[in-house]
């Protein structure tokens, strides 16, 4: 019979990704999630049965338990930028990560791979960051043998990063961005499949893997390639730290004085506390180079989605194909 994984939070950005790759090698595949219903898009990445949703809830150690019955390796995925009513970054990130490899320990599972994130620090001021390092601290206490990867920020069709500013630039003639000079060193969504994927099927060195993609660049850099891309002129506005962390305050405060009728999906306080740093692999960190993978630059990538944000979408190369034509 076919080796089984169980992935949590196998219908994000990150784990259907690793989804679709462990279907492909031939593994069944249970996507652990809160609203199943809304991860019927995994189905199709196998045969009929191969990948299936089921309900779960980290928070909870009978849910937990539950999905991992007859499991041979676990996938941790899910984390969360911002919190919202239960979901809190201690419940969510550190005891929920902890709770899986406990766990999966309890039942025997030596093959877990943990996504985690660049910029992990127990000591951080960011609940975000500390809190995503909490977690691998109690997922290597209890899984001495779990790989843990450190993506810096993930691109892809579904990303939140360059889809987010994109649809922006369609509608207001400035960007506004907090750290335009922060650095980060965008990974391919499907790199950091692949290393998971070799984790799980090949077995590589335990330990932590920082992921960066080939290029290194600011904040400030990132938009204006994506503006070259969609194919628009806009202004690119620096937010200093100190209004940041004021919009952070107040959009924080709504959220709570609301009791979730405005949830702040604009800037909290402890994304403002993460965009002040690098977010690139540090020096002497294993990644890419160690696993035996190529990772994949921004170009080849972009616009294969981006596109879509031009005026005129898909259509546009077609017109400025027939407009050099038209000056030749």
């Amino acid at each position: 019979m076919s080796k089984l994984v169980t992935i949590y939070g196998g219908s994000g950005f990150v784990g259907r990704y690793i989804a679709r790759r462990m279907a492909k090698a031939g593994w069944r595949v249970r996507v652990a999630v809160r609203r199943p219903n809304e991860a019927l898009h995994v189905k199709p990445y196998g045969v009929p049965g191969q990948v299936e949703p089921v309900f779960c809830n980290i928070r909870d150690d009978a849910s937990v338990k539950a999905v991992m019955q007859g499991a041979d390796a676990v996938v941790n995925c899910v984390g969360i930028l911002g919190e919202v009513g239960k979901n809190r970054f201690d419940t969510v990130q550190a005891e929920g990560a902890g709770r899986i490899a406990r766990i999966a320990a309890a039942q025997g599972i030596t093959s877990m791979v943990q996504i985690s994130a660049i910029g992990a620090d127990a000591h951080s001021d960011s609940d975000y960051s500390r809190t995503k390092a909490e977690g691998e601290a109690l997922v290597q206490q209890a899984m001495p043998s779990a790989v843990i990867l450190r993506p810096s920020v993930i691109f892809g069709t579904e990303d939140e990063f360059f889809n987010r500013f994109a649809g922006m630039a369609r509608f207001s003639p400035f960007l506004p961005m907090v750290g335009a000079d922060t650095r980060f060193q965008p990974v391919y969504v499907d790199d950091v499949a692949a290393a998971a994927e070799l984790a799980l099927t090949k077995g590589v060195e335990p330990g932590i893997y920082e992921l960066g993609g080939p290029e290194v660049a600011s904040f400030r850099d990132l938009m204006q390639k994506m503006l070259a891309e969609i194919r628009r002129k806009r202004i690119l506005v620096n937010v200093p730290f100190f209004v940041a962390r004021i919009m952070g305050t107040v959009f924080d405060i709504l959220q709570k004085v609301s009791f979730g009728l405005f949830t702040n999906g604009v800037l909290t306080r402890d994304q403002v506390r993460n965009l002040a740093r690098d977010n690139v692999v540090s020096d002497g960190a294993r990644g890419f180079d160690d696993l035996g993978i190529t990772p994949t630059p921004m170009s080849a990538v972009l616009p294969e989605y981006l596109y879509a944000y031009r005026v005129g979408g898909q259509y546009k190369a077609i017109h400025e194909s027939a407009e050099r034509l038209r000056r030749s």
